[in-house]
């Protein structure tokens, strides 16, 4: 049976993925692959994440890529914190 990520987990796979970049950033192509999403799903999750101010969109090299936010860090952090809560009572997010 598979399993369904929820939105918040879309979230912390996109920002976990963009902070493994480094300051160079992530290509979309990249963050498709690598976040498992198709192009309209990813760019949602985008135009959301980089409204919150969780990541940038910066041009390197000529080319568009995304870099996390020290906002989208902490909240990175947070969320981590909170998986491994609720990890500990044997709760799925």
């Amino acid at each position: 049976m598979a399993t369904y990520r929820t939105s918040i987990q879309i979230v912390s796979d996109l920002l976990t993925v963009t902070e493994q970049s480094g300051a160079t950033g992530i290509n979309v192509t990249s963050l498709l692959t690598k976040a498992n999403l198709s192009h309209s799903r990813l760019g949602k999750f985008l135009e959301n994440l980089t409204g919150a101010g969780l990541i940038n969109r910066i041009e390197f090299d000529g080319k568009q890529a995304y870099v996390i936010t020290p906002k989208g860090k902490q909240y990175l952090e947070s969320y981590n914190r909170f998986q491994t809560l609720a990890d500990s009572f044997g709760l799925d997010l």
